[in-house]
C-alpha cells in the first residue's frame, strides 16, 4: 500500500517555530515531527561504539576528488567530507533539520528563504563557514555543473546578509520544494578553492577538505580511497549527529567488475554488499560463512517506493525517435519468462515511473487529470484518454509469437518491412546497440535480442569500462542503455532534469531518453508548483501516463525489497528508518570481524 501523507495547503512548507525568529525543521507533509530540542532522530543508537573500519566495493575507476564537474570519475564517497545546510530524517518524507543552519526563515510570499548559520561551524582548517562559503558555493557548484545549474535555476540571487546569515531570492514563488534541495547543497571552503591554481570546474587529485564527519585520509589514484572520522567534528555533539559517522574508517575498493567485487565479499575481503542480482542471491551464496552465519543476509523493506528502471531508447536517433517503433520494443520482451527462468521469480514487471507509491497512475485519467491533459490532446497517444496503460503479458512458456505479431503490425505502421529476413526501410536495416557497463546484464539482454531477431532486427551488446559508459552517456551516443530514474515521495525540480526539454541536449543532464515535449514540459511545472498534496498527486499522475504512453523505454523490474548481505560485526537499528536503510550513517560495527581485516591493505541496476 502507497504510504499516506497529509500535504497542508497554502504557499509555504509548514515550518517548526524555534525560540527565535527562525525554524529549527521544515517539513512539506504537515509538521515536522521533531520539536526543536529532540534529543536524537528516533531510529538511532545513540549508545553505538565508535571505531572500525568499514571496507566496501566501488566498480571501475576514478581521477578526480572534485565531484562537482562534469568531467572525470570523481572517486566514490566523495561527498561525505563536506556539510550541507539541512540534514534530511530517514523517517518522515519531505522532512529536513538545521545542520549547518540552525534556523530556516521562509518568506510569506514563498519567494525567499533565510538560513542562519551556526557559529561552532567550521571546516577541517579551523576556518568558520560563513555565508559567503554559502554564496560562493552555489555559484560556483551551479557554473561548473549543468545539472546543478538546472536544478537551482529558480535562485535568482543569493546574498551574504551579515557573517552568519545568507538571503536565497527566487524568481518566482510556488516553489514549495526549493527551500528543502538549497539545503542539500554541499558546502564548500572558498577560500581553498579560491586560490589561483583551482577551479570547480577541473579535476582534480588533490585531496580537499570540507566541513563534514568524514575525511579523506588517503587515496591511490584509480584504485582505493580511505575516509577518516573527524574526531574533532564540530557538529557531533548535535541531536542530529547522535548515533551517526560510527566508524574510524570507511574504505572503498576499486574492482573492474561487479563479478570480482562479489567474490572478494565472500572471501572476507569487503565487509557489505547490496545485492542487485537476483541470480547471486538465489544461488550464489551457498557457501560455509553463509550456513554458519557469519556472512548475514537480510531483506529489508523501503517504504519510498522503486520508480523506474528500463531500457532506454536514445530517442534523438532513429528509429528510436518513432513511438511505433518503441512501443514494438517493449512487445518484443518476454518478462514473464525472464522472471521465471533468470531471476527466480524474485521480481515483479514495473508498470509506473513512480512504481510502489501513491504517486503512481492507474486505471483512466481521473477529471482533474484530464482538465490537465485536454490542451495536449492532439499531441498525446489516443490510449491515454481511452485505456489503462499495461505492460504486454506472456504466460511464460518463452513462446511470445501473439506479442511478436503486434510489434510486427507496429513496425509496419511506422514504414519497417522484412527483406531477406531483416527489417528494413529506406534501404537501412534495423539495429540495436545494447550500452553496457556491466556484464552480468548479459545473460538478460541475450534472450531479448533473440526475440529481436525474429522480427528482423540486428541487435547486439556492447561492453566497455565504466569510464567509457559514462563519456557516451553524457555525449548521448547510443542507442539502448539500462537506466535507473529513482524517485522520491515529494517529485519536484529534479523532474525538469529527467523529462523536461531543457534539459535534453544538455550534457551531464538525466534526460538521457532525450524527450522535447511540451506536455511533459507543462506538467512538470504543474508537478513543482502544487499548492496542495492532492494537485501534486494529480499532476503526478498525469505526467505517468504520458511518460508511459508514449513508450519512451522498455520497463524492466523491481523488488520489494533490499537484499543485503554483511559480515558478523556489522550491525544496525532495529527496526531500520522507513524510507532508507541508513546505510552507512547509522550503522556501526558491534565485533570483531570474523576474518583479518589486514587482507585489503593493498553501486546501481537490478539483475
Amino acid at each position: 500500500m502507497a504510504y499516506l501523507i497529509a500535504w497542508t495547503v497554502g504557499i509555504n512548507p509548514v515550518l517548526a517555530q524555534s525560540a527565535n525568529s527562525g525554524q529549527h525543521g521544515i517539513s512539506l507533509f504537515g509538521k515536522p515531527e521533531l520539536p526543536e530540542n529532540f534529543k536524537h532522530f528516533p531510529y538511532v543508537n545513540q549508545s553505538a561504539p565508535k571505531g572500525g573500519e568499514l571496507r566496501l566495493a566501488a566498480i571501475g575507476s576514478f581521477d578526480n576528488l572534485n565531484p562537482f564537474t562534469i568531467k572525470g570519475q570523481p572517486a566514490t564517497g566523495v561527498t561525505m567530507i563536506y556539510d550541507t545546510l539541512l540534514s534530511s530524517s530517514y523517517n518522515e518524507a519531505g522532512a529536513s533539520y538545521g545542520l549547518l543552519a540552525e534556523t530556516i526563515s521562509i518568506a510569506e510570499d514563498g519567494l525567499s528563504v533565510t538560513f542562519t548559520l551556526r557559529k561552532q561551524a567550521k571546516f577541517f582548517d579551523g576556518a568558520p563557514v560563513t555565508a559567503n562559503d554559502v554564496v560562493w558555493s552555489v555559484n560556483e557548484i551551479r557554473a561548473a555543473h549543468p545539472f546543478y545549474n538546472a536544478y537551482y535555476r529558480d535562485i535568482a540571487e543569493v546574498t551574504a546578509i551579515t557573517k552568519h546569515k545568507v538571503k536565497f531570492s527566487f524568481s518566482q514563488g510556488g516553489n514549495r520544494e526549493l527551500p528543502f534541495i538549497i539545503g542539500q547543497l554541499p558546502i564548500l571552503p572558498s577560500h581553498y578553492w579560491k586560490v589561483e591554481e583551482r577551479s570547480l570546474k577541473d579535476t582534480t587529485l588533490d585531496i580537499p577538505f570540507g566541513s563534514g564527519p568524514y575525511q579523506i585520509d588517503r587515496i591511490i589514484a584509480g584504485r582505493t580511497i580511505v575516509f577518516k572520522r573527524n574526531a574533532d567534528y564540530w557538529a557531533k555533539d548535535l541531536n542530529i549527529s547522535r548515533g551517526r559517522f560510527n566508524f574510524d574508517y570507511i574504505r572503498y575498493e576499486y574492482f573492474g567488475d561487479d563479478t570480482v567485487a562479489f567474490e572478494a565479499l565472500k572471501a572476507g575481503e569487503l565487509d557489505y554488499r547490496a545485492e542487485f542480482s537476483s541470480k547471486n542471491w538465489a544461488t550464489g551464496y551457498d557457501t560455509e560463512a553463509v550456513k554458519n552465519e557469519q556472512l548475514q543476509r537480510e531483506e529489508i523493506t523501503v517504504g519510498t517506493g522503486s520508480g523506474m528502471q528500463a531500457f532506454v531508447f536514445n530517442t534523438r536517433r532513429a528509429p528510436f525517435d518513432n513511438r511505433k517503433v518503441r512501443e514494438a520494443l517493449n512487445y518484443a520482451f518476454d518478462f514473464e519468462w525472464t522472471n521465471k527462468t533468470l531471476f527466480y521469480g524474485q521480481y515483479k514487471r514495473t508498470n509506473s515511473y513512480f512504481e510502489g507509491s501513491e504517486l503512481a497512475a492507474s486505471g483512466l485519467p481521473s477529471a482533474e487529470e484530464l482538465e490537465l491533459l485536454e490542451p495536449f490532446r492532439d499531441t498525446l497517444p489516443p490510449k491515454l484518454f481511452t485505456s489503462a496503460h499495461a505492460n504486454p503479458a506472456s504466460d511464460g512458456s518463452g513462446n511470445i509469437r501473439p506479442q511478436l505479431r503486434i510489434a510486427r503490425s507496429l513496425l509496419e505502421e511506422a514504414g519497417w518491412k522484412v527483406k531477406s529476413g531483416k527489417l528494413e526501410k529506406n534501404g537501412k536495416n534495423l539495429e540495436i546497440e545494447f550500452l553496457l557497463a556491466q556484464p552480468s546484464f548479459e545473460r538478460i539482454i541475450a534472450p531479448y535480442i533473440r526475440n529481436l531477431a525474429k522480427l528482423g532486427i540486428d541487435a547486439k551488446i556492447r561492453v566497455v569500462d565504466p569510464t567509457q559508459y559514462q563519456n557516451r552517456i553524457n555525449e548521448f551516443d547510443f542507442d539502448a542503455v539500462v537506466m535507473t530514474f529513482a524517485q522520491s515521495l515529494s517529485p519536484g525540480n529534479e523532474q525538469r532534469d529527467y523529462w523536461s526539454s531543457q534539459s535534453a541536449n544538455r550534457q551531464g543532464g538525466r534526460n538521457i531518453i532525450g524527450i522535447q515535449s511540451p506536455a511533459v514540459d507543462a506538467l512538470i511545472e504543474k508537478i513543482i508548483f502544487a499548492d496542495t498534496r492532492e494537485a501534486q498527486l494529480t499532476a503526478t499522475h498525469a505526467l505517468d501516463r504520458v511518460l508511459l504512453w508514449n513508450h519512451y523505454v522498455v520497463p524492466q523490474w523491481h523488488s520489494p525489497h533490499a537484499r543485503l548481505a554483511y559480515w558478523n560485526g556489522l550491525a544496525h537499528p532495529a527496526p531500520t528508518p522507513k524510507f532508507d536503510i541508513g546505510f552507512p550513517d547509522i550503522w556501526w560495527r558491534d565485533a570483531s570481524p570474523p576474518y583479518s581485516q589486514n587482507a585489503t591493505e593493498q553501486g546501481s541496476t537490478t539483475q
